[in-house]
């Protein structure tokens, strides 16, 4: 993808999510987490690349302690479909008897978000939630039944980008959520 081809999805999508309602969906957000977390001493965990917006306009609403760390685990890498998870960098803090919240930009089908849990637990957290800014509402889950723990917005089954969301690596910095068009 160059430039050009970057610009013309830009002006031919569906914006679905304005900036103004994520914003008005991760201070709702934040009340909740703190009412959940706040006495939990609690890790936040941001999964990289796509939960860097997120996790960083969210943690200056939690006003409560709490430490933070990120974990680079992807599928996608420049594609728009997955494949096999990679492992680029792990947690480096101790997870053992801590209770863990994964923050990330998407819940799609769950696939990296159920594998990053599953390493928490492994490393001994007592309990690993997750908040997500965006949930995909369809029945591809990797495991029936999956839900967020904490979700910003909820949309349809199409192909998103912006807000952290990428489309082949482009438009993470998009000011809201939008649908390529016919993806």
């Amino acid at each position: 993808m160059n430039i050009e081809e970057a610009n013309t999805v830009l002006a031919g999508a569906d914006l679905l999510v304005t900036s103004s309602e994520i914003e008005t969906a991760i201070k709702r957000m934040a009340v909740e987490i703190t009412s959940q977390l706040k006495e939990a001493d609690p890790v936040l965990i941001c999964v990289m690349n796509g939960g860097l917006i997120f996790t960083g306009q969210l943690l200056t609403r939690l006003v409560f302690p709490l430490q933070v760390d990120y974990v680079h685990a992807t599928r996608y890498g420049h594609k728009t479909n997955g494949a096999n998870l990679h492992w680029t960098v792990k947690p480096q803090l101790d997870l053992k008897g801590r209770t863990v919240l994964l923050l990330d930009d998407i819940l799609d089908e769950g696939v990296t978000l159920a594998a990053i849990a599953d390493y928490c637990r492994q490393q001994g957290a007592t309990d690993v939630l997750m908040a997500v800014m965006i949930e995909k509402l369809h029945l591809r889950k990797v495991t029936p039944g999956m839900r967020a723990d904490f979700t910003g917005i909820e949309v349809g089954d199409r192909f998103l980008f912006g807000y952290g969301l990428d489309y082949k690596g482009y438009w993470r910095n998009a000011p809201g959520i939008y649908a390529v068009k016919g993806l």
